[in-house]
């Protein structure tokens, strides 16, 4: 699902550098990478007009995050917490982790 090129991931805390909404940080909630375009977290906001249907009995006017551009989106290094680029290392063991280019840090998501 995830490809190697792509330098955003879900869980990775963002800053949207262009567009309405610039200036808001959110996490990465989905990245549909098939359309270049990520879901963030309190970002982008849509209302949705809905029937009443089993899963909303309701109805009504729903909001929602709708999906951004990955290129409007940069990623905060959670070492020195400043929007950055990402680069790639190959570690000693084999293993490709994304690092921060202004301080040199893993900004892989500690599982």
């Amino acid at each position: 699902m995830q490809s190697s090129g792509c330098k955003i991931k879900k869980n990775d805390q963002v800053e949207v550098i262009a567009g309405k909404d610039k200036g808001r940080v959110g996490k990465v909630l989905r990245v549909l990478l098939s359309d270049g375009r990520a879901i963030v977290e309190k970002v982008n906001m849509i209302k949705r007009h809905t029937k009443p249907n089993p899963t909303n009995q309701q109805g009504g006017i729903i909001e929602r995050e709708a999906a951004i551009q990955l290129s409007n989106l940069k990623i905060i290094c959670p070492k020195c917490s400043k929007t950055v680029r990402i680069g790639k290392k190959v570690l000693d063991d084999g293993e490709k982790v994304r690092i921060c280019k202004k301080c040199g840090e893993s900004v892989e998501a500690k599982a």
